[in-house]
C-alpha cells in the first residue's frame, strides 16, 4: 500500500486510531512552534486550542444570532449557543483531540457536571455580570471564554477523558502518571498513539 493510501485508511479509519491524523497533525505544528513554546505546547493542548476556537466560533455566531438576531434574552440566548457549542467540543474532543475509549455514559455525567459549573459560574456569571456593567455582550462573552479556556481544559484532560492515554514511559514519566513532567520529551504524550493500549 502506498503512504497516501495507509494515511487515508488512518484518516477515515473508526476505532483506536480514530483521530489520529488529528493528533499527527497537531504534533507537526505544535513541535515547530517557536520561542520555545514547542517545549510547552503539547499536541493535544494545540488540538484543544483548534477545537476550542472552532467551538467557539459557533457559540458566538449563534448567540449572535439569538440575541443579536432574533432579539431573545441574553441569558436565553447564552444558554441554548452554549448547549450547542458544548455538544459540538465534547464531540470533536473526543473523537480527535483526547481519543478516548472510555464507556459514554459515564463520560457524559461528569462532563455535564462540568459544564454546569463552567456554564453558572464563568459563561453566565461573567457574561451577563460585565454586559450589566455596560460591556458589549460580544467583548464579555470573550472574556469569560478566557476564563472558561483554562478551567475546561483542565477538566477535559483531567476528569472526563481520563482514560485518554497520558504520557508514555520514558524521561520525566511513566505510563501511570497522568500528569506529563516539564521534564518528558515534548509531546511525548500525544504523539505516540501506536504506545497505547
Amino acid at each position: 500500500m502506498s503512504p497516501a493510501a495507509e494515511r487515508l485508511a488512518v484518516m477515515s479509519a473508526a476505532g483506536p486510531e480514530r483521530g489520529a491524523w488529528f493528533t499527527a497533525a497537531m504534533a507537526a505544528v505544535a513541535g515547530r512552534l517557536p520561542f520555545g513554546l514547542n517545549r510547552v505546547v503539547s499536541a493535544r493542548l494545540l488540538g484543544y486550542a483548534v477545537i476550542g476556537s472552532i467551538t467557539f466560533a459557533v457559540d458566538l455566531a449563534l448567540l449572535t444570532a439569538f440575541h443579536g438576531g432574533l432579539r431573545w434574552p441574553l441569558p436565553a440566548g447564552i444558554t441554548v449557543a452554549y448547549v450547542i457549542a458544548s455538544a459540538l467540543g465534547y464531540a470533536l474532543n473526543r473523537a480527535l483531540n483526547f481519543r478516548s475509549h472510555g464507556a459514554v455514559g459515564p463520560q457524559l455525567g461528569v462532563y455535564a457536571a462540568v459544564v454546569s459549573v463552567n456554564y453558572l459560574a464563568l459563561i453566565l456569571g461573567v457574561s451577563t455580570g460585565l454586559t450589566a456593567l455596560g460591556v458589549d455582550y460580544r467583548l464579555a462573552r470573550l472574556a469569560a471564554a478566557a476564563c472558561e479556556c483554562v478551567y475546561m481544559y483542565a477538566a477535559l484532560r483531567w476528569l472526563v477523558f481520563r482514560d485518554a492515554a497520558g504520557p508514555g514511559p520514558g524521561p520525566g514519566g511513566d505510563a501511570s502518571d497522568p500528569v506529563p513532567a516539564f521534564t518528558a520529551r515534548p509531546h511525548e504524550d500525544d504523539a505516540a498513539p501506536e504506545s497505547r493500549s
